[in-house]
């Protein structure tokens, strides 16, 4: 049997960890399963943050589970068991995992950025890993502007050497309990151009601002606030540059692959919890289902196991595609990416279906706020907008992928 067809017989269902630091990482988690799930329904309704299990977390070890061993964390490196870890999180709770996911799927972009990066970004990545694995920094990535008054977040130079930070990123998870941020911006290089830069900045840095204002449809623990930023000061060796806005090679889609391949695990996830708050619902009933309930729960398993078949492959594409460092890292780029947007897409029509069709099961009780299976309707709905890409732009770059291949043919 060759390697690649045993990661495929071993990855196929998204059951189970498939590494021996994967499953710490499970058995670590699965400590804190009974209080995420007890805490998640009054979390949900008053939109707050869990922060005493982020405490726990983090003493724990987990949020430095995919920090390499030799920098102090689990050296958990498995794409499939990081998606597995969310995944079963994800059935106490969503929002805790896509907070949790902010801190994993960075660490495993920061490692990439320590081992392969260039020598500039080297010693950044390595003291924030250590940080990390030493339980020292919880950190949030913003990506998105704040969209009042078209704000865009920018760096320039100050005038000692370092930078200026000044704009706002909405939609931050996990920023109520982050140390460290993480703030995808722009800066204007001596020779015109718009470049794109990743600035870290403490909390307790002057001028930046967490606010208090989530207040989502969904995912109402995650803590997606706004960060604001007020002329923060940013020391020069605290910066990774990441070259020209208009010239991004596509070699940068695996790393924005591996930081978020992962949380297609929340929405199986999701998926699964809706499932089995479900069936058991209908098999507690005294009389037998009828013909077209039975129908359904055969359609929602079916569809359930398609989704989470699915996000296997992907992850096992992924995982062999991102160990090839020798050929053309444009090429291992899409070879991440296209099998991410599929998969995506599938998840994103599959999921939410799969828990409407579990309200179809379980009735009119479903369609109450307190009911559990209100939350994770709510929840699912997330998918759809989380990047990259959202819809739009995820069916224009497969569909031009595909048309590009045929040409070539």
């Amino acid at each position: 049997m060759s390697p690649r067809t045993a990661i495929q017989q071993e990855t196929g269902r998204l059951h189970e960890p498939i590494t021996a630091e994967g499953r710490v990482l499970h058995d670590l988690l699965s400590a804190h399963l009974p209080g995420v799930r007890e805490a998640a329904a009054g979390n949900d309704r008053r939109g707050t943050f869990p922060t005493d299990v982020f405490a726990g977390l983090r003493k724990d070890g987990v949020l430095g589970a995919t920090v390499p061993e030799e920098l102090g964390g689990l050296g958990v490196t498995s794409l499939h068991d990081v998606t597995f870890a969310l995944l079963t999180l994800a059935r106490a709770d969503a929002s805790t995992a896509l907070a949790l996911h902010m801190q994993l799927s960075r660490a495993l972009t920061l490692t990439y950025d320590w081992r392969h990066g260039p020598a500039t970004a080297r010693p950044l990545a390595e003291r924030l890993l250590r940080a990390m694995g030493a339980g020292e920094a919880v950190i949030s990535t913003g990506v998105k502007d704040v969209v009042r008054g078209g704000v865009v977040t920018t760096l320039t130079p100050d005038d000692r050497g370092g930078w200026v930070l000044s704009g706002g990123k909405t939609l931050v998870s996990l920023a109520p309990v982050a140390t460290h941020f993480m703030i995808f911006a722009r800066l204007t290089g001596e020779d015109g151009r718009v470049r794109l830069a990743t600035p870290v900045v403490s909390r307790d840095e002057p001028g930046l601002t967490v606010l208090d204002n989530w207040d989502g449809l969904g995912m109402r623990a995650s803590g997606s606030v706004d960060v604001l930023f007020d002329r923060c000061r940013v020391p020069a060796d605290d910066v990774f540059l990441r070259g020209p806005l208009d010239d991004q090679p596509p070699a940068a889609l695996a790393g924005q692959t591996v930081s978020s391949i992962n949380m297609l695990g929340i929405y199986a996830g999701v998926a699964q919890a809706a499932r089995d708050l479900a069936v058991a619902t209908l098999a507690r009933r005294p009389a037998p289902p009828a013909g077209g309930l039975s129908t359904l729960v055969a359609e929602i398993d079916a569809r359930l196991y398609a989704l989470r078949s699915t996000v296997a492959a992907a992850l096992a594409d992924i995982e062999e595609a991102g160990q090839d460092l020798e050929g053309d890292m444009d090429e291992r780029g899409h070879r991440m990416m296209a099998p991410f947007q599929r998969a995506k897409l599938m998840v994103n029509q599959l999921a939410p279906a799969i828990v409407a069709d579990c309200l179809t099961l379980v009735g009119g009780a479903s369609y109450s706020a307190a009911h559990p299976l209100a939350r994770l309707h709510r929840d699912v709905r997330a998918g759809a907008f989380m990047h990259p890409y959202t819809y739009g732009d995820a069916v224009d770059y497969l569909s031009r992928r595909a048309l590009e291949s045929s040409r070539g043919e």
